[in-house]
């Protein structure tokens, strides 16, 4: 009688144990708590991708309105940043983000341009025009696919899709978007389409002054009273409505490090000198983070700017 007693017990107990059981969240063979699923992805049947997905990474750089890039030509950080050829880009240095430790990353001018744009030279080494690369990713291919816009703007662009390599004082060297085969010819504009009513500016847009303005055959003075005139009211009405000015250069006057002025206006900018390392890949970089996009080619490699923002 004893004996089945114990037995009974042994074959009970367990059972009685097993359906007393808290479960561990996430051990083996538990049941996923309501708390679990919320944080596990989603693949895109809505069905969890498995224990190797992670979720959606949260940038720390904000998300602007509107990014205005302007890119100037072959002039020293240390001619122009606290020189007085410079006043007005002086000013926007003392009101927004001057990097101080800002560097092309080659020479010549043209494959600046494309790395700024696409995160790669693509292979180019001097200024030949034209160049045209038909499928290789770039910005604004990234932001249009995105369902967000592109435009870029370029001084003395003789008529909207100018593919030509020069007119006057318009070079297709400093103009990198017209060598994508994967951008509709409208994303090519001349500076006259610049809109005056400031939100109805594409999501990010990119200027080049034409080969005087842009510092290039004229002086540093030339360039900084065109960048005062033409863009002073949008960099005033950036500062108020969640969007950046991005003053950078191509290249320096020719000779290593290739150290050059940067400075970014805007709200969500806490003014200051800032010796964080960038090159054209930082700002692309930073660019792509803002609005959730893939970092492209030697992007990937680098850090966006984290240090420069009000939050």
């Amino acid at each position: 009688m004893h004996r089945r007693r114990r037995w009974v017990a042994l074959v009970i107990l367990p059972l009685l144990l097993a359906g007393c059981r808290t479960e561990i969240p996430g051990a083996a063979g538990a049941r996923p708590t309501a708390e679990d699923q919320s944080h596990t992805p989603a693949g895109p049947s809505g069905t969890a991708t498995g224990a190797t997905a992670t979720t959606p990474r949260r940038s720390p750089v904000p998300r602007p309105d509107h990014i205005v890039v302007v890119v100037f030509e072959n002039e020293d950080q240390v001619k122009v940043m606290g020189g007085p050829a410079a006043p007005y880009l002086n000013e926007l240095a003392a009101s927004g983000a001057n990097l101080t430790q800002s560097y092309g990353v080659t020479y010549p001018s043209q494959p600046n341009y494309l790395a700024l744009f696409s995160g790669s030279t693509q292979g180019v080494k001097n200024n030949d025009c034209p160049r045209n690369f038909p499928n290789a990713d770039n910005l604004g291919h990234q932001l249009l696919e995105a369902g967000r816009s592109f435009v870029g703007y370029a001084e003395s662009l003789p008529s909207v899709g100018f593919r030509g390599c020069e007119s006057g004082r318009y070079e297709r060297k400093h103009n990198p978007w017209v060598n994508f085969g994967n951008l509709p010819a409208s994303v090519n504009q001349p500076f006259s389409a610049f809109p005056t009513d400031f939100a109805s500016l594409p999501t990010v847009a990119f200027v080049t002054p034409n080969m005087c303005n842009d510092m290039h055959d004229c002086s540093v003075a030339t360039g900084d009273r065109w960048l005062r005139d033409n863009l002073g009211g949008y960099t005033e009405w950036a500062k108020t409505h969640n969007s950046l000015l991005i003053v950078t250069f191509d290249e320096d006057s020719g000779d290593p490090p290739n150290h050059i002025p940067t400075v970014i206006v805007g709200e969500q900018i806490r003014p200051g000198d800032y010796d964080e390392p960038t090159t054209h890949y930082t700002i692309l970089r930073t660019i792509e983070d803002a609005y959730g996009l893939p970092a492209l080619g030697q992007a990937a490699n680098v850090k966006p700017l984290l240090t420069i923002w009000t939050s």
